[in-house]
């Protein structure tokens, strides 16, 4: 575990493994200090913002103290179920490079249960695990100057929805209504680290 300073009121933790970002984030959750005020976890770092500067050495000693094979995975309780259509700009060529029927890319892109494994490029947006190696394909070679909000999409070894509008690269399979970030929802994002999900066809 190597802990670096981030700013005037944070400390970033670098861990080994995706497993051990989940256990120190969960860890954090669990210990209701008041000192911290957000922990952020991505793919082998986790971010742990404090109230004031004065705090930061005690919170990072505590954080230095802390055994993660210790710590037990929080429940992730039911799978948060995605309905989408799949109507996707590159279904076709999807079906195409992997040698597939279009009804064969989505039967395989909804067959796995996923795992969010972190939350990152803009919010809302989680990075899913699990995604079926035969679909597993790079991003497009120039990215697009804006996916709609709401894409379900693929890029390497992961799958996605884009929880708004923004400039993307990854390979367009559908679409859902689901809101993936709404700033008036307690929480804002419908996806957290260590999340399951399906999707499903809609209809």
């Amino acid at each position: 575990m190597l802990i670096r300073p981030s700013g005037e009121r944070a400390v970033l933790v670098e861990v080994d493994t995706l497993a051990q970002t989940h256990a120190l984030a969960t860890a954090l959750g669990a210990a209701s200090d008041p000192r911290i005020l957000d922990v952020v976890p991505a793919a082998r770092t986790v971010l742990v913002v404090v109230d004031t500067t004065a705090h930061l050495a005690d919170v990072a000693a505590r954080v230095r103290t802390l055994d993660l094979t210790a710590v037990e995975a929080a429940p992730a309780g039911d799978p948060v179920r995605i309905a989408v259509d799949y109507d996707g700009t590159d279904l076709a060529d999807v079906a195409e490079a992997t040698g597939l029927t279009e009804a064969e890319v989505v039967a395989r892109h909804t067959a796995p249960e996923y795992i969010v494994d972190f939350i990152g490029f803009a919010p809302g947006f989680g990075y899913l695990s699990g995604l079926d190696p035969a679909l597993h394909l790079p991003r497009l070679p120039t990215p697009r100057p804006s996916v709609p909000a709401g894409s379900v999409a693929i890029a390497a070894d992961r799958t996605a929805v884009y929880p708004r509008a923004s400039p993307g690269g990854w390979r367009l399979l559908g679409r859902t209504d689901a809101a993936l970030f709404d700033v008036t929802a307690e929480p804002p994002a419908l996806l957290r680290a260590g999340m399951r999900v399906r999707f499903e066809v809609a209809g």
